[in-house]
């Protein structure tokens, strides 16, 4: 289960499917110039293959911050919904620690919808817990 960057157009694009299943919104005529915007911010697509195609995406940047400094920011992090519960999710996020470490961040945080509670079972079983509640207008 090598984890892989998307570098190449064909490679992000090839991201789209699985992403879209975490951001239906997304539009696949824009899927590569979002990617490309984001990554002048430090945004990276990993992902891991199977079958020849992606089968579990995460979106992730360094960032920093007065309250926790250094740290690894979890933007997008989805398995295909036809190879969950195979390690994939698990190795990506295991991959985005050793990735936290390797730069010097105190810690790898994410964001995630209140509604996701799979999800939240999911960060939990990694080791994650519930840091903070993030408020929008």
């Amino acid at each position: 289960m090598d984890v892989h960057i998307a570098r190449s157009d064909e490679q992000i694009d090839a991201c789209f499917p699985v992403m879209a299943q975490l951001r239906p919104s997304l539009r696949p005529e824009e899927f590569v110039s979002r990617i490309r915007k984001q990554e002048r911010t430090g945004y990276r697509l990993a992902f891991i293959e199977e079958q020849g195609r992606p089968v579990a995406v995460a979106g992730y940047r360094v960032s920093h911050k007065l309250s926790s400094g250094s740290f690894l920011f979890v933007d997008d992090l989805v398995t295909d919904a036809s190879f969950r519960s195979r390690g994939y999710g698990s190795r990506l996020l295991g991959w985005l620690r050793e990735q936290a470490r390797a730069v010097g961040c105190a810690s790898v945080q994410l964001d995630t919808g209140v509604q996701r509670k799979d999800a939240h079972r999911f960060y939990e079983r990694e080791g994650m817990r519930l840091s903070a509640f993030r408020y929008e207008i």
